[in-house]
């Protein structure tokens, strides 16, 4: 899948190795091209401390829950904290992880605290509402909810995966595959390269690799919720930040307060459905775009919407076939061209990157190209990576997600992607390499999540997004005992303070107030 289906999300085929599931950075992948934006805020208050919920719970799991956080200033903004969690939470006596935790305190009447993930998975929580609290959350959760980010197990601040730095990470997300797509010996070297990558996770990583799952995250949520002294927790996630909300649901239920889920992912779709539908919206949202281009001043297409989609697939494929030279060394193949073109298409105001992006490559240019593929995989210009978003991203679906790396069936898969959705499907195809030969094995069997005994959730899904398409949404509405669906009717990844007041107003109303729309409002 495409990685950060997460840009989100970040999320896509980013090579073959990724294609299982692209969940990406909701909220970061708009402004990974437009920068951050500044506000004036309040000064933190000083160093204070959170004080547990007391709740009663395993002896083993006791130390845990009833730790005091101490929170200390960050910056002039906000102030941060670190919680303990087990490593293994089936074995809590065993070794211990660290939790980042950074939060911006209500400027008005306090409700409780508001947890919020940004999506990957992979994506700091952490870095998210430091750099962009405005884009994360409108001025009334602000005003109402101490705003909490946090990195989750593997990711960023807190105890993290890490494979090996940038040389490792460079191969892995733009090494160039030789052979035949789809031969034997084309399949043979793609699943070695990422055994290779796997076992420099576990090098550097060591145990804590096997323990990133999502259920276990899903646990951490709930040891924050109570450190933070919460008696139920009240959570916004988008992308893949909906599947770990979702899980928390199903496994606290009864603890859930108020839950927002904002580009949802399907908890009950396979690798293989996931790769298949987010093919077919990454199309859908690309066409949407070419309908909007051509014609216009600076289109770099000409004829008609299926014409520039054919243009397209022959772009890629003579990439594949004789990749560019970028000036630093870096071959511009197909796949990090798929990166490319993807990441724009996660908000409609990065689409004029497209124009260029296309224009450059036609006539032998790579400069955009490795822009924005750099942008997607938090490389800097300078050959370093900003985060560790793509270890964690491949190292949590590895054990979210069960792959099939049979050839007959890859094929298979990839026929039904090429007909599915001919422009992109080819290069999202073969995902069941990716962790055909990870260090560990999966651990979650998918399945639809009711989170029977929870409060009223919000589902928030795009008609057209292009990452964590629209049925999603309308399936997690339904398989959640008590889920409720709000409509945007529009493109890019992720509404909530993205899209209109429609949806503000629905999510704001059902934060502070605790109502629920009568009906989809159809935003």
């Amino acid at each position: 899948m495409i990685r950060r289906l997460a840009l989100p999300p970040r999320e896509h085929a980013r090579r073959s190795r990724r294609v299982f599931a692209v969940v990406a950075t909701a909220a970061v992948v708009s402004l990974l091209l437009a920068g951050c934006v500044s506000w004036f805020r309040p000064a933190a208050s000083g160093n204070s401390t959170s004080k547990p919920t007391g709740e009663k719970v395993a002896a083993d799991l006791q130390r845990f829950y009833s730790q005091t956080l101490t929170w200390t200033s960050c910056n002039s903004t906000f102030q941060c904290a670190t919680a303990t969690a087990p490593m293994n939470w089936n074995n809590p006596s065993q070794a211990t992880i660290k939790l980042a935790l950074i939060r911006h305190q209500a400027s008005g009447t306090r409700l409780g605290s508001l947890l919020v993930n940004p999506g990957g998975p992979g994506a700091s929580g952490y870095d998210f509402i430091r750099d962009n609290l405005s884009y994360a959350v409108d001025a009334t959760l602000q005003k109402n909810y101490d705003i909490v980010g946090f990195d989750p197990r593997g990711v960023g601040h807190s105890s993290a995966v890490n494979c090996g730095g940038a040389k490792v990470l460079d191969q892995y997300n733009y090494g160039i595959v030789p052979g035949t797509v789809g031969s034997d010996a084309w399949i043979a070297s793609l699943e070695a390269e990422n055994a290779n990558f796997g076992a420099d996770c576990l090098k550097n990583t060591g145990p804590l690799l096997q323990y990133v799952d999502t259920v276990s995250a899903a646990r951490d949520l709930d040891l924050l919720r109570a450190v933070l002294g919460d008696t139920k927790l009240n959570y916004l996630g988008y992308s893949y930040g909906t599947f770990l909300g979702a899980t928390y649901a199903q496994l606290y239920p009864t603890k859930t307060g108020k839950l927002v889920l904002d580009g949802a992912l399907d908890p009950a779709t396979t690798d293989f459905q996931v790769t298949d539908v987010q093919a077919k919206g990454f199309e859908s949202a690309f066409r949407a775009y070419l309908k909007s281009c051509i014609g216009t001043k600076g289109c770099p297409f000409t004829g008609t919407v299926d014409d520039a989609m054919t243009e397209t697939r022959k772009i890629l494929d003579r990439l594949q076939a004789s990749p560019l030279l970028n000036s630093d060394g870096r071959l511009l193949g197909a796949n990090t061209m798929f990166v490319a073109i993807i990441l724009p298409l996660y908000n409609k105001d990065n689409w004029p990157y497209l124009n260029t992006l296309f224009s450059e490559v036609l006539q032998g240019q790579t400069k955009t190209a490795f822009l924005l593929a750099d942008s997607y995989n938090d490389r800097s210009a300078n050959g370093t990576y900003t985060s560790n978003s793509t270890e964690a991203f491949v190292s949590i679906n590895c054990l979210d997600y069960a792959n099939d790396s049979s050839i007959p069936q890859m094929r298979a898969e990839a026929a039904q992607l090429a007909a599915d959705a001919p422009t992109f499907g080819p290069q999202m195809a073969y995902g069941g390499t990716s962790c055909a030969k990870w260090p560990f094995q999966s651990t979650r069997v998918r399945g639809p999540i009711a989170a029977k005994g929870s409060g009223d959730i919000l589902v928030v899904g795009t008609t057209n997004d292009p990452a964590t398409p629209y049925i999603w949404a309308q399936n997690l509405s339904k398989e959640l005992a008590h889920g409720h669906l709000i409509t945007y009717h529009g493109e890019g990844h992720t509404a909530y303070n993205k899209s209109n007041s429609c949806v503000n107003d629905a999510v704001d109303n059902y934060f502070v107030k605790g109502t629920v729309p009568a009906k989809d409002p159809e935003c």
